[in-house]
């Protein structure tokens, strides 16, 4: 397979366009850690009964899958960049009916909304990235780099979460919602009235145009004709593989988020000692995600994947088999956040975009996202029982073979790239030579 090198100078070039995507994934976790890190404080704020919280918890999970689910529709009613510079102002609308929430109505309400938003953004922006993009290895370096921003977002709620957790009654959570709702208006000022992002915009619609008519094509790319059609076989093997790669990697990443600190506080750490090792061990996910952004467009990405998912596969072997001593237990958790960010969610955004037409982009990687969604969502119902400290043991022994799955379904993706030879596929046609 012949080396890709990065042209930095485009990579620069378009930079300011990942960053404006960026910024949505910020805005994505923001929302899911936001909540979570303040759920507490709207249950006393506002007189919440148990029953409650975990409807508007579960109400976000599944508004987010619900609008990732609908990204491919959206596009294609309202534009691809249309979505892209809107989107954001929705979400603010639903932050701000949040800030305002007098009651437990009121406050379910935003979250649907703003989960709704983020859930269409996340597909939607990532396929304007590699719309825009001048060539796949731009694209690539480009949509990696956006997971930073996703571990950027997670960091600041947690710690948002914690500056805020003295006030009294609900402001603090009314103040998270709040600066999400700031960083919402102004990416939607950004993205729409960015003159810079109109000539990528431009640009890009004219490479794709182009490559039509040099491909020949008379039938307006779609999910039918590109599931269907000549190419099925290969669509449909790059669409099976990612998707039991990302729903695999996702209800461990889900689901360990969850009780990453009830593991600690059960081997005897103090709360404080495992809040704050959860700060430490997102600062090392961070560094982790950026060391993938810097490879992914590169000859070493799948040796970053092989290397992460056996540190992954290997944590999870080393979290059954440990002692339940503290700090063993520390740093496995820190070798698994190694892991799971240089061969997972970036390793999947990639695939994703550059495996399929740039037409439904959005669309496939949209259904990819929501339906891991409802999964994890599901599997939540469970989750109380599978992390109690007699089951802990087996539960990770269970994770453990789940990790091996998405490394086969890994496996079957890298090798169906190298067969078809994806690099630059932008309406569906392999390059030869590479």
């Amino acid at each position: 397979m012949k080396d890709h090198t990065v042209n930095e100078s485009m990579v620069r070039r378009y930079r300011p366009l990942a960053v404006a995507a960026g910024i949505g994934s910020i805005l994505g976790s923001g929302i899911i850690v936001g909540l979570s890190a303040t759920i507490t404080v709207w249950q006393t704020g506002l007189g919440l009964t148990n029953t409650q919280v975990g409807f508007i918890s579960g109400a976000l999970t599944f508004a987010i899958a619900a609008g990732s689910l609908l990204a491919g529709q959206i596009t294609k009613s309202v534009g691809l960049i249309r979505s892209f510079n809107w989107l954001n102002l929705i979400y603010a609308i639903g932050a701000l009916v949040c800030v305002f929430a007098g009651s437990y109505g009121m406050l379910l309400a935003g979250v649907i909304v703003t989960g709704f938003a983020s859930g269409a953004d996340l597909p939607i922006s990532l396929t304007v990235v590699s719309h825009d993009s001048p060539d796949e290895e731009t694209s690539a370096s480009l949509v990696s780099s956006t997971q930073i921003f996703w571990q950027i977002g997670v960091f600041m709620s947690y710690v948002c979460a914690f500056i805020v957790s003295k006030m009294a009654g609900a402001t603090g959570a009314r103040l998270v919602f709040s600066i999400l709702a700031i960083f919402a208006i102004i990416t939607w000022i950004w993205r729409t009235f960015s003159s810079k992002f109109k000539t990528f915009h431009q640009e890009g619609e004219q490479r794709r145009i182009a490559h039509e008519r040099e491909a020949h094509l008379t039938e307006k790319v779609s999910i039918k004709n590109v599931f269907l059609g000549v190419n099925k076989k290969k669509y449909m093997g790059f669409f099976f593989s990612i998707l039991i790669f990302y729903v695999c990697w996702n209800l461990l990443a889900n689901t360990f988020g969850q009780f990453q600190t009830f593991t600690l506080v059960q081997a005897h750490a103090t709360q404080s000692f495992a809040t704050g090792a959860g700060i430490v061990l997102n600062v090392i996910s961070l560094f982790a995600t950026i060391a993938f952004a810097s490879v992914a467009a590169g000859k070493y990405r799948n040796k970053f994947f092989f290397v992460g998912i056996t540190v992954q596969f290997l944590a999870m072997l080393g979290l059954a088999l440990s002692s339940h001593s503290l700090w063993p237990i520390v740093m496995t958790i820190g070798a698994y956040n190694i892991g799971n960010n240089i061969a997972g969610e970036a390793m999947y955004k990639v695939w994703t975009q550059e495996s399929f037409p740039v037409e439904i982009r959005a669309s496939v990687q949209g259904f990819i996202n929501g339906f891991s969604r409802v999964c994890c969502g599901l599997f939540a119902i469970v989750t109380p029982a599978l992390v109690v400290p007699s089951a802990i043991k087996n539960t990770m022994f269970g994770f453990a073979g789940i990790v091996f799955i998405s490394f086969i379904a890994g496996i079957v993706m890298i090798y169906l790239q190298r067969k078809h030879h994806v690099r630059d596929i932008r309406i569906g046609q392999p390059v030869k030579g590479d």
